[in-house]
């Protein structure tokens, strides 16, 4: 009796390869150590940003960084005890701050995003799940033209990507969405986007898809691989040893330490990300928007207005910080200075970010273990994506994509 592909991690990339992995034929057990899609999955902020392809390391941010750090009016925030942990990856990630490697970078991010649209459908057509995603436009608002033309340089990425914005300003601001206040005078409006009303809600029902369709989901700790002359023959969890004919690793940051027993150091940190949900609010959004004043998107969902950002490190062990939060809804009152609501539920998540922000989707040598994680901000977007991605890999089907970009194996070596 063969035996399964074990794919570790319960997220957006972890159910999408499994259903991709069983429709290609293959007998799939997603493990996971908490409930489906609660991870990082749960409170990102909706958006399927297929025009989201430009790194955070553009150029001038290795100069422009301490000053931000201390801009009360920037969402970057350091836990300065963590800073002598932060530094080697911190080194190698600002140092992709230039011209040349964010071209390179966007170059590769634009193959997991730009279709992000059609990859969901796809994955989801014909299922329960479908309800949960929404075409929508993608805006980003602006103070002003000039802040606008500040991030002339991204739009131009995104432009060469095949995205480029409708422009809106003045009093025709407010007649597109009336939530806003009247601090935002200029919009840009990328087309052709959409949203997902519950990330979570979402993650689950593809779970009962991958059921429906014959896989498995069970709650379990991988603790480590056992290999067999090299390649993988089980994993072992807290729940026993596990036999499989091949395991795909997509537990975000969580990733790093199990990549370790493998004998890889990843450059890989926690970009910790915080969300509000504003509970029955008095106003909605007709579509995400990307505030740029405070560098936070604000997407209408089942629960609510939910308003996710921030940029923090600190590590996966602290809890939340105050001056992030505060920040938030600081930024919320000022651009949706009418907004009145119930509740707030207050949420911070891990994003996995590499040093060079480019995701690693691959098998580790010959081992027979794959990897899909690393999506920086664009896990949501792209899972659908890279599971499929992956389960071509998996199932040898002939691709004339380019993966280098992708390599697990591009850091480091194995030790030998």
């Amino acid at each position: 009796m063969s035996q399964p592909i074990i794919v570790i991690g319960a997220g957006i990339v972890g159910i999408s390869t499994a259903i991709w992995l069983r429709r290609v034929g293959k007998e799939v057990l997603v493990l996971d150590r908490a409930e489906v899609g609660m991870g990082t999955s749960y409170g990102n902020g909706g958006v399927l940003a297929a025009s989201g392809m430009v790194p955070v390391t553009s150029p001038g941010l290795a100069a422009k960084g301490p000053k931000l750090l201390l801009d009360k009016n920037f969402p970057l925030y350091l836990r300065w005890p963590y800073l002598p942990r932060l530094y080697p990856w911190l080194r190698k990630y600002l140092s992709h701050a230039n011209d040349a490697d964010t071209r390179r970078i966007a170059k590769g991010l634009t193959e997991i995003t730009s279709d992000t649209i059609e990859q969901h459908a796809a994955l989801l057509s014909g299922t329960t799940a479908e309800k949960w995603l929404t075409h929508s436009d993608y805006t980003f608002a602006y103070k002003d033209r000039a802040a606008f033309e500040a991030d002339a340089y991204t739009f131009g990425l995104r432009a060469e990507a095949g995205f480029t914005p409708e422009i809106i300003e003045g009093a025709a601001v407010q007649e597109y969405e009336p939530a806003l206040g009247k601090g935002a005078t200029l919009l840009a409006v990328m087309k052709n986007h959409g949203h997902i009303k519950d990330p979570a809600g979402y993650v689950q029902a593809l779970a009962e898809v991958l059921k429906a369709e014959g896989g498995e989901v069970r709650q379990a700790e991988v603790k480590d691989f056992e290999l067999v002359e090299g390649r993988v023959k089980a994993v072992i969890t807290n729940q026993g040893r596990m036999e499989c004919e091949t395991v795909v690793l997509t537990t975000g940051v969580w990733s790093k330490p199990l990549m370790k027993k493998l004998g890889l150091n990843i450059p890989l940190e926690t970009e910790r990300g915080y969300h509000v949900v504003f509970k029955n609010p008095s106003q909605t959004l007709r579509n995400p928007f990307m505030i740029a004043a405070g560098k936070f998107v604000a997407t209408p969902m089942v629960g609510g207005l939910r308003c996710a950002g921030i940029v923090e490190f600190g590590g996966l062990k602290a809890g939340p910080s105050k001056a992030p939060l505060e920040f938030l809804y600081r930024k919320v009152k000022e651009t949706f200075p009418a907004l009145k609501y119930e509740s707030t539920e207050e949420w911070l998540g891990h994003r996995p970010a590499p040093a060079d922000s480019l995701p690693l989707i691959g098998q580790i040598g010959r081992t027979g273990i794959y990897t899909g994680f690393g999506h920086h901000h664009i896990g949501l977007t792209g899972g659908p994506k890279t599971g499929r991605m992956l389960a071509d890999i998996i199932a040898n089907k002939r691709s004339n994509r380019d993966f280098t970009a992708f390599d697990p194996m591009r850091f480091t070596k194995p030790k030998s």
